[in-house]
């Protein structure tokens, strides 16, 4: 990663793609798509984070284990979402007492 220089087209063309994911966040959050917003919108943030992690945070050029502690936190924010929305989700199959 120290020897290698990134050309700026790739930070525009990088920024090009992050205004127009930004632009279509704002779409869909006006359209309804039912169940399909929630995945609709972590999918764009999804690929943002992505880019951004490996353009401006240099992990396409960085060393093997690096990609694997980034890949690994990723996973487990991942884990983390998957158990809140999981809980989210089955909030109305138990009843509650007294109502």
């Amino acid at each position: 990663m120290a020897g290698h220089i990134e050309p700026v087209r790739n930070y525009v063309l990088v920024l090009i793609a992050l205004l127009i994911l930004t632009v279509a966040t704002v779409y869909a959050a006006f359209i309804d798509m039912g169940v399909l917003n929630e995945v609709v919108g972590l999918g764009i943030a999804t690929t943002k984070a992505i880019l951004v992690a490996m353009f401006f945070m240099h992990l396409r050029h960085s060393v093997g284990l690096t990609k694997i502690i980034a890949a690994s936190g990723a996973f487990w924010l991942a884990v983390l979402i998957l158990l809140a929305m999981s809980d989210y989700a089955t909030r109305g199959m138990l009843g509650v007492p007294g109502h």
